[in-house]
Parts: structure tokens; C-alpha cells; sequence
């Protein structure tokens, strides 16, 4: 009997112990109890490790073939490290892994030559390099590298810092690496893909893996499947040109970002709402209506305008009493039915005098750092008040309000309603025009329901014509997905101006004589220079470029192919376009075009 009550008891407590076993692991984890310190640690040790890879580097002929294999371990040492130290520090890892330009420094009026990871990559697998810049190349990466340690040391990851940073490297993969803008001479930025991938499950795995498993398995089970089916795809399709984008974002990719944003949610450690960045953290994908936030490129005073600001905004923008003669509105050159834009080569002041450029579009403008072709204007603010003032436009003085607005008496209620007074200059004229620029967006086109799932409509031709404009033909590299504009990921802080070298007609003969943004600082690196437009709806924004002279996107297409200016024979000292042809067969150039077509949008938000 008591051996008996013995083995009852035994068993009893091995089923408690197995009980507390099971409870320990599918507990519910709190904030406090994330290891958040391993991340660092994790961070840490492959930003040192990157310097340290630097300084053997310094070791090195620059043509010896242990430099490249060395820097190929620098660059994934370096995107192992790369979310946190962009979470904490963007403008030193963009300039650590930037594009392999000369800059203009506004404080110094000097040029810089070019430097980071880019650069070092141009240096070792082109037969421009020397061992001196080399050396000068790697002097300014420690540098980069080492205020990335120290930051990545003291500073703390907190849930913020650590769904920020996840979040922008994600973007990074969308749109950059598949772009093979990080990589591009060695076009390696696919294969860096399941690298960034692989970092991001391990980092998972150090932190918020117990506490999704605790509150939702089946989460944590589809997140590392995806992220292995992922990485698995990458590996058995490392060609750079023929790597299919479009499938591997639409079927692979997305489905990371979905799980991602539901991890965080399901967390609970941060809601994912600032206006301090670009993103819409709680969007699916990067290809929702609403992935990107408005708000942040609004200038402050306007953030989360009221709908009777906008409507103010929207009756402003069609009232031609806003200029001198009460001849012209903005929807004057910003038609809605031509995809705000005026279908005119130059723009007309009023019908009567010639301006000096095409009239860009407005939809999806919010989305810049910079306005007007030659990028002069910061803000949208700024940009429409330069339009008041310029005597081809509205002619009147942006300080003192135009009385002739007032005679329609149901201003002074809109007014007062937007602002709460009315008005005695442009001032709130300016800002009601601004939000309501910035409700015209569409992200409803074809390309858009293709990508994030919704349909499946695209045909093989436009299919092609995506994984061209992000692979062989380059056109990424600038248009950046999925904006599709100059504005420059993950950050989003500026918008790039190229020099490109458009022609003064569509023979292609003669450069343009329109020396763009040099102007401001007359630097000839700046000579020629234009803001990267949208390609969005470019269907509906004919004629094309800044002049003007092509009417069709057969005709941009053939003088990308051809090398822009430098490739037409123009002396073009610093275009920022590859020189060389792109060699794309007739039928890849209308593949690119066909697959532009899919990104006109019918539905515009600010029209509704």
C-alpha cells in the first residue's frame, strides 16, 4: 500500500514538473523581459567586427584578390549591424553605404569626392582604382564605421528603436537591393538579401520569439517558415538580371512584411504611430494605400490638416481670382483630366507667354524633398509661394491677401472654419493649397493591387517589364520602388537630382542649354542638374522630361538605352547616369513600357 501511494505520489509531481514546464514556456512574456541586450550585443559585435575587417583591409594591395573577399565580409558584417546603426544614426549609414557620387557641402562650399562602401566596391572591381584611394576610401569608412560602434554600445535598443530599424531595412530589400543599388558593380545586393533576412530571424529569435509564442505560435511558425522559403528562393536564383522581383516581392517578401507588422502588434510593445517618419507602420506591405505618412513630408504647421482645411485648400486651387489678373488658378497647368499636369511642352503663363519648363505633375508630390525640376524649392509650402510671387504666374505679393478672393463671402466662412480668422496675407492661402496638394495620391493603380495581392492581372510582358525596371535597365536605381520617385530610401530625407543630359529636341543632337540646379550654387557638378520626377502615372503626364521634347515613353525609354547625353556623344564631364548603353533589346523596351502603363492610377484620394 505504500509502495503503492508512493508511485501515485511520484507520478503526481513529475505531471506538476511537466505542467511547470509547459507553463515556463508559453508564458506570457512581458517588455521588461525581452532580452533586448542580446540584440545589442548582437548589433555590437558585427559593426566591430566590421572595423576590424577595415583595418585588415588597410593591409592590403587593393588588386590583391584577398581585398575583395575581405570586403565582401566587411559588407555583410556591415548590413548585420546596419538596422540599429540606421535606427540611431541615418545620416552617418547612408553616408557609409551611399551612392558613389561627389556631394557639395552648403556649409563649406566644397566638394567632397565620393567615399563609402559604394565607392571601396567601384575602387576594387573597376580598372579606375589605386591604391591611394584605396587608403583614403578606408580612412573614411573607419571613421563612418566607428561612430556607428560607438552609438550602437551606448545608446540603448529600445522596442522603438528596434521596429524602427527593422522596418527601414525592410524597405532597404524592396527597394534597394533588389535595385542593386548597394552593390552596383558587383550586383551582389540579391545574395546580401538573405543575409539581411537571415540576421533579422536570428535577431527575432535572441528577443521576441518567447513572447510570440507565448501569445500567438501558429504567428511565430508562419514568420520563420516565410522567412526560410525566402531565403531559399534567393539562394537557388543569385543572378542579378535574371532574378525575377516580382515574384519574389509579391510572394516572398510581402508575406515577411505582413507577419512583421502582425509581430509587432501582437507584441505590444510599440504602436507604431509618430509622425517622425515615413512610414505608416501598420501597413501590410509597401505597396498599401496609406505604407507611406503624408504627414512627414508636410512641413509641421500643416501635419494632420482638418478636412476644412483641405476643402479650403481644394476650392483655392481652382479659383483663378488668386492671381494678378484673374486669369489663372493652379488647376490652370495642374489639370485633373491630365494627370495634373497641362499636356503642353513648356508650360503657358495664363495661355499667352511660354514658361520655361514642362509643367510636372502633382499626384504624389507630398512624397519629395524637393520641388520644382531643378529642386530649389525644400517644401510644398515653399514651392506654391514661389508661384504667387513669379511674375509668369500668379504676379502678387505672397504677404498681402488678395481682396478679390473675399468678394466670394463664403471664403470668410471657410476661413474662419480652417483657421479661425480671416486672413490678411497669403499666409493660410499657402497652407490650405499645400494640404490639399497632399491628399492627391493614389496608390490604387494596377502595379499596386498586382503587387500586394489583390489581383493577379499582370501579363508576362508587364511582369518582364518590372523585373527590367528593377534589374538590367537601372531605372530603380534613381525611381526608387515603390514611390517610384527621387526620394531616397529608407530615410527618405532628401530627393536626388541627376545629371542626365536631356537633348534640346527629340532628334537628339544638341544638350538642352538649361543648366538646372546650377544656379543656386553654380558648381559644375550641379551643371544640367534636375530633380528625379515620379513615374508614376506617367501614361497621363505627356510631354515628358523637363523640357519637354519627347511625347512618348518609347522615346525616354531609347535615350536611357543610349547612355543619356554622354551615350548621344555630349560632353558630360559629371552625369550622374551611366554612360554606356544598356543594350535592351526592342522587345525589353517595350516590355518597360508596357509595365509603366500599370502604374496609372484612376483613383485619386483628393478628388473624391
Amino acid at each position: 500500500m505504500l509502495k503503492h501511494s508512493f508511485k501515485i505520489l511520484f507520478f503526481l509531481v513529475l505531471l506538476a514538473s511537466a505542467c511547470k514546464e509547459k507553463q515556463d514556456y508559453t508564458k506570457t512574456t512581458t517588455s521588461q523581459e525581452v532580452n533586448w541586450k542580446a540584440a545589442q550585443d548582437y548589433y555590437a559585435k558585427h559593426i566591430t567586427q566590421a572595423a576590424e575587417l577595415i583595418d585588415t583591409l588597410n593591409t592590403v594591395k587593393y588588386n590583391d584578390s584577398l581585398a575583395k573577399t575581405l570586403f565582401f565580409k566587411l559588407r555583410i558584417a556591415f548590413k548585420k549591424a546596419e538596422p540599429f546603426a540606421g535606427a540611431l544614426n541615418p545620416s552617418v549609414t547612408h553616408k557609409a553605404n551611399g551612392p558613389a557620387l561627389p556631394t557639395y557641402n552648403d556649409d563649406s562650399g566644397r566638394i567632397v569626392s565620393p567615399v563609402g562602401l559604394q565607392k571601396i566596391e567601384e575602387t576594387l572591381f573597376t580598372e579606375d582604382g589605386n591604391q591611394k584611394d584605396f587608403l583614403r576610401e578606408l580612412y573614411y569608412q573607419k571613421g563612418f564605421v566607428n561612430n556607428l560602434k560607438e552609438n550602437i554600445k551606448k545608446r540603448e535598443l529600445t522596442p522603438k528603436r528596434f521596429f524602427i530599424g527593422t522596418h527601414q531595412q525592410l524597405i532597404r530589400i524592396a527597394s534597394l537591393a533588389m535595385a542593386g543599388f548597394d552593390t552596383p558593380v558587383t550586383g551582389k545586393s540579391i545574395e546580401e538579401t538573405a543575409i539581411s533576412l537571415s540576421s533579422l530571424h536570428q535577431v527575432y529569435k535572441l528577443t521576441l520569439q518567447p513572447l510570440i509564442v507565448g501569445k500567438n505560435k501558429k504567428l511565430d511558425t508562419d514568420f520563420s517558415k516565410n522567412i526560410s522559403e525566402a531565403i531559399s528562393y534567393i539562394k537557388k536564383n543569385t543572378d542579378f538580371i535574371l532574378f525575377d522581383r516580382y515574384t519574389f516581392i509579391r510572394d516572398y517578401l510581402n508575406p515577411i512584411t505582413k507577419n512583421w507588422v502582425e509581430i509587432r502588434q501582437t507584441s505590444q510593445l510599440w504602436d507604431g504611430k509618430t509622425n517622425a517618419y515615413p512610414f505608416n507602420f501598420n501597413a501590410p506591405t509597401f505597396f498599401e494605400e496609406d505604407s507611406f505618412n503624408a504627414n512627414y513630408f508636410l512641413d509641421v504647421n500643416d501635419r494632420n490638416p482638418s478636412e476644412e482645411k483641405i476643402a479650403l485648400g481644394k476650392k483655392l486651387f481652382f479659383d483663378k481670382k488668386l492671381s494678378s489678373d484673374g486669369a489663372m488658378s493652379c488647376a490652370t497647368c495642374h489639370l485633373p483630366n491630365k494627370g495634373y499636369t497641362d499636356g503642353l511642352r513648356l508650360g503657358k503663363d495664363n495661355n499667352k507667354a511660354l514658361l520655361q519648363r514642362n509643367t510636372p505633375t502633382l499626384l504624389n508630390s507630398i512624397y519629395q524633398k524637393a520641388f520644382f525640376w531643378d529642386g530649389r524649392a525644400n517644401t510644398i509650402d515653399d514651392q506654391i509661394s514661389a508661384v504667387f510671387k513669379n511674375d509668369k504666374e500668379f504676379n502678387t505679393d505672397v504677404h498681402r491677401f488678395s481682396g478679390n478672393i473675399l468678394k466670394d463671402t463664403t471664403y470668410i466662412t471657410l476661413f474662419k472654419n480652417a483657421f479661425g480668422v480671416v486672413p490678411n496675407s497669403n499666409r493660410e492661402t499657402v497652407r490650405a493649397i499645400s494640404v490639399y496638394v497632399s491628399t492627391l495620391i493614389g496608390f490604387n493603380s494596377k502595379f499596386d493591387k498586382d503587387l500586394r495581392g489583390e489581383t493577379s492581372s499582370f501579363t508576362a510582358e508587364e511582369k518582364n517589364g518590372f523585373n527590367l525596371f528593377m534589374g538590367k535597365a537601372l531605372c530603380a536605381t534613381c525611381h526608387f520602388i515603390p514611390l517610384t520617385n527621387g526620394t531616397v530610401p529608407p530615410f527618405y530625407k532628401e530627393t536626388e537630382k541627376e545629371v542626365i543630359g536631356v537633348p534640346k529636341t527629340s532628334k537628339n543632337k544638341v544638350l538642352d542649354n538649361d543648366r538646372g540646379f546650377y544656379w543656386v550654387f553654380e558648381e559644375d557638378i550641379h551643371d544640367k542638374m534636375f530633380k528625379t520626377p515620379t513615374v508614376r502615372n506617367s501614361t497621363l503626364t505627356a510631354p515628358y522630361m523637363h523640357n519637354g521634347i519627347y511625347n512618348t515613353l518609347e522615346e525616354v525609354v531609347n535615350f536611357y538605352n543610349l547612355g543619356g547625353g554622354a551615350g548621344l556623344g555630349f560632353n558630360l564631364d559629371h552625369q550622374t547616369l551611366p554612360f554606356d548603353e544598356l543594350k535592351l533589346t526592342d522587345k525589353e523596351q517595350k516590355n518597360l513600357v508596357a509595365f509603366m502603363h500599370t502604374l496609372t492610377d484612376n483613383t485619386v484620394a483628393g478628388e473624391k
